[in-house]
């Protein structure tokens, strides 16, 4: 029992922090279960892990999007600059072409590249504000980026976060647009994993239970953290990281 307790507690880690930073959770979740074959990794607690990141994300901002009178054009770019992820996501998962890119080839080398790609953005001259400039044209460009997520290795965070940096936005705006568009990204990926749940047997129980609490607090501390590390520092921490773990990624492929 203590076993499966740790699992959880390694598991909710990975989720809670590689959901919201630059960084991939695919090549996390393939470099841990390299060294450690989990037992629990199973479709339950993969939707209570998404949850758990949901629930945080949704109490963090939860002045921004539960206002809706206030916010009400907010709402809709963030529902507008979703909808490419969820089209494409929901073809590629239904037609299961998707499985093709689960491959640890392409997520070292998708590590690498985008990481590359992060460095390149982050040296950008900030030129924009979100209150003034994150329009339909901005949101819709960066959703079209968001796509890119869908590909193992690429950090649905990273590739957000790049995007913004790509268009004029500062750290901080670039993290906060990531941070809203991530609502409707787990809402689907928890959804799509409901609907596979209804056709599976499966036993509800306090890992579950434990899995959603430990994601939602490594989650919020995450948000909490890189917030105010980002108001100081480049994103170059993350960009060392990337090509590290895609070095390590490398050496599980080639040796």
């Amino acid at each position: 029992m203590i076993s499966n307790f740790i699992e959880i507690f390694l598991l909710s880690i990975i989720q809670g922090v590689s959901e919201f930073l630059p960084v991939s959770s695919a090549a996390h979740l393939i470099l841990v279960s390299n060294i450690y074959k989990f037992n629990n990794q199973s479709l339950l607690i993969d939707i209570s892990l998404h949850l758990g990141s949901l629930l945080a994300i949704l109490f963090y901002f939860k002045e921004d999007i539960f206002n809706y009178r206030k916010n009400k054009s907010l709402f809709y770019k963030i529902l507008i600059g979703s909808l490419p992820l969820i089209i494409i996501g929901y073809l590629l998962y239904t037609s299961n072409i998707i499985d093709y890119f689960r491959d640890i080839k392409i997520i070292a080398w998708a590590t690498l590249f985008f990481g590359i790609l992060l460095y390149i953005a982050d040296k950008n001259k900030f030129s924009k504000k979100i209150d003034a400039d994150f329009n339909i044209k901005s949101v819709l460009i960066i959703g079209l980026f968001q796509i890119l997520a869908l590909i193992p290795g690429v950090s649905r965070a990273g590739i957000t976060i790049t995007a913004g940096r790509i268009l004029g936005f500062n750290r901080t705006d670039s993290t906060k647009i990531s941070f809203y568009l991530a609502i409707p990204a787990l809402i689907g990926a928890s959804s799509l994993g409901i609907k596979d749940l209804f056709n599976q047997s499966v036993d509800f129980n306090i890992l579950v239970l434990v899995g959603i609490f430990l994601s939602f607090v490594f989650s919020l501390l995450t948000i909490k953290i890189f917030l105010k590390f980002i108001k100081n520092f480049s994103l170059n921490v993350f960009v060392v990281y990337r090509l590290l773990l895609a070095i390590v990624l490398f050496y599980i492929i080639y040796f």
